[in-house]
């Protein structure tokens, strides 16, 4: 089917040609490889018995097929200790117990492998890991940032959304249309309103707390236009919000149709307290009005330093007074307070040019296709539908990319937010469609690509290879993965595995998010020390990173420099740097130090002989057993050196911070 037919179907099933538009693109515009149609190829074939043998699956075909193509082979096979190190990061982002090491080492039945990855697959810790990623890419944060940076204290529950939804496999393109749409979908499913909360994620900037001011409601919009084009798209729609695309074919009103979908939608907090908790808070609010109340009264008597503390007293009332009664952090549409979307002139709001309707990307629709009718009551829903759609090129494309780029460290395309013109082009671009299509095919579901993935032989290479300067000339970068890329653990897997391994984690799931201790400088340096209420419950300091606040003016120190994101814009991939701050948290920081102790009372506890805890330390933070060499120095440390001391170290080892 040509590529202008499958346009034409996809605009009559989105309902979009109602009126003439007069944009129309060139045969060059749209030749990008990223508005082509996904269409599935062959994966290649071999002759020889040794590529057959190796190319267990399509994965490793189209690998091994560029691979020839350049001259270049495959790394051996990873020992069956380092592919199951790799593969518990990769899946649930813990690192795997000695014993489950030992269990796998001692299991040579015929699916021992697949029985790995079925259970890691149904583990809740799954959920947990691979809904980070997610987050990561929608600047998940439970405060509104900018000075203010006033909490959220019900976002927490499209956290909780992100992980059961991953967890259950949930088809993608379901997925991405709760989160455009599921108040419009049903605004009486509670998780569907949570998911809606999805355009509620941007940064929020706070004027004396009128959020309908133009300025502050045009960022509100772009937030959600901007999104939309990075997280789902993977084009740098953004980029037009201005101007025409400078390189893209992705003109100025393209942008403005795109947010007229949202000119609708307006934040709104889903009250689910019982009428008993209503009445509780009303009457506490009342009291604490009333007092604040009083004392302003008194205060018109007062002067200097009596109306100083009387304002202090008002202060400490005001502190008082009772948070918002649990909600379910959403929006809903208000047409009768919809905004008038105009081309915008530089992207100033006071700039209006033309009045704008609801329409797709022009360069995905054919020329002359229109905008939506007015009056839409569902327009969310039409775009979802839009996006979701098995015919729009982008969608499966991008979050393929996306999932290749978790197990690999590199996507297929190197910028999985701009698949234009002046994004990676695709090391295997037969592959990405083949990966794409089967996406689609078995509905769209996550956990296939991730079985396919992880037990291809592709996967399996050690990381370093027997042809490396070879390799390194033509490839330094591995994107023909000749190997496996070693990697450091991001800021979360570090600090689980620094819980896991000392015998600390808590794994409890889900609810409100916990504050751990920080540092009292990082505190002051907040508009509102006080919004920085450490969790009282001491246990609930040792859960899993993700349940940490995600709050964007305070990241802990830890998480910064183990470059954690920063929650303002879509992380569309992890940095991984290398500085003295990372050495130094590990050596000298409170967390480190905590857990140090925590790891040599562990030691203690389960090891009887200096030798035993050099060795089970070893199988605890590496996966492996010790060498000679390695042994030695640890006994001799102990020596003349305390348990915590050489726990310490062992969190600093290379063994423990990166996996092979």
């Amino acid at each position: 089917m040509s590529g202008k037919r499958v346009c034409l179907l996809f605009a009559i099933a989105a309902g979009l040609l109602t009126q003439a538009a007069s944009e129309e693109y060139t045969a060059a515009e749209r030749r990008h490889w990223a508005f082509q149609p996904v269409v599935r190829p062959q994966a290649p074939a071999f002759t020889l018995a040794a590529d057959k043998t190796w190319a267990r699956n399509p994965v490793d075909a189209f690998v091994l097929a560029r691979l020839q193509k350049e001259g270049l082979r495959p790394a051996p096979a990873a020992t069956r200790a380092t592919w199951l190190r790799r593969v518990y990061y990769d899946l649930i982002g813990l690192p795997p117990s000695p014993e489950q090491i030992k269990a796998f080492e001692s299991d040579r039945s015929a699916g021992a492998f697949e029985k790995v990855v079925e259970r890691l697959l149904e583990s809740p810790r799954y959920g947990e890991r691979w809904a980070q990623h997610w987050l990561d890419v929608v600047r998940f944060a439970e405060t509104d940032g900018f000075e203010y940076d006033t909490h959220r204290p019900d976002a927490w529950r499209y956290r909780d959304y992100v992980i059961r939804s991953i967890q259950e496999d949930k088809p993608y393109n379901q997925f991405i249309t709760e989160q455009l749409a599921g108040d419009e979908m049903d605004a009486a499913d509670q998780t569907l309103r949570v998911a809606s909360g999805f355009q509620r994620l941007g940064p929020l900037r706070k004027n004396a707390g009128n959020q309908e001011v133009a300025s502050s409601r045009n960022e509100v919009l772009t937030e959600m236009t901007n999104a939309v084009g990075s997280a789902l798209l993977g084009v740098t729609l953004g980029c037009a919000r201005c101007h025409d695309h400078k390189f893209d074919p992705i003109r100025h009103t393209d942008y403005y149709r795109m947010q007229a979908y949202f000119a609708a939608v307006h934040d709104q907090d889903v009250t689910v307290a019982t009428n008993e908790e209503k009445a509780s808070w009303e009457a506490a609010k009342k009291a604490v009005e009333a007092e604040i109340e009083d004392l302003r009264k008194q205060m018109k008597t007062l002067k200097g330093e009596e109306r100083g503390r009387m304002q202090q007293r008002i202060r400490n009332a005001q502190e008082r007074m009772p948070g918002p009664l649990p909600a379910l952090y959403s929006v809903h549409n208000d047409f009768e307070k919809a905004s008038s979307i105009h081309v915008l002139a530089r992207g100033e709001y006071q700039n209006k040019g033309q009045r704008m309707g609801m329409r797709p990307l022009g360069v995905l629709l054919p020329d002359g296709a229109a905008e939506l009718e007015p009056g839409v009551k569902a327009p969310r829903t039409q775009l979802a539908r839009w996006i979701a759609s098995e015919s729009n090129p982008l969608t499966a494309r991008v979050m393929v990319n996306r999932i290749w780029q978790y197990h690999f460290g590199r996507g297929i395309v190197a910028t999985p937010n701009d698949f234009g013109r002046m994004g990676g082009r695709p090391s295997h671009p037969q592959l990405l469609d083949w990966l794409a299509s089967r996406f689609v095919e078995e509905g769209w579901r996550m956990k296939p690509l991730h079985r396919m993935i992880v037990l291809s032989n592709t996967y399996r290479q050690t990381s370093a290879s027997p042809q490396e300067a070879v390799a390194m000339e033509k490839d330094a970068g591995n994107a023909w993965l000749w190997k496996f890329n070693r990697y450091r653990l991001d800021a979360e897997q570090l600090r689980d595995s620094m819980l896991a391994v000392s015998a600390r984690i808590q794994l409890k799931m889900g609810g409100p998010s916990v504050i751990v201790p920080a540092d009292e400088e990082l505190v002051n340096l907040l508009y509102k020390p006080a919004q920085w209420a450490v969790t009282a419950d001491g246990a609930e300091h040792d859960r899993r990173s993700v349940y940490l606040i995600h709050k964007r003016n305070l990241r802990l120190p830890m998480m910064e420099v183990f470059d954690a994101p920063d929650f303002q814009t879509s992380c569309a991939r992890r940095e991984s740097s290398t500085h003295a701050p990372q050495a130094l948290e590990l050596l000298n920081g409170a967390f480190a130090s905590e857990m140090a102790k925590a790891l040599a009372a562990r030691l203690d506890r389960e090891a009887a002989t200096t030798a035993a805890q050099v060795d089970l330390a070893y199988r605890l933070a590496a996966g492996r057993a010790p060498s000679a060499k390695e042994k030695q120095l640890g006994v001799e440390f102990l020596r003349n050196q305390p348990l915590r001391e050489f726990a310490l170290a062992v969190l600093n080892l290379n063994a423990f911070l990166y996996v092979n």
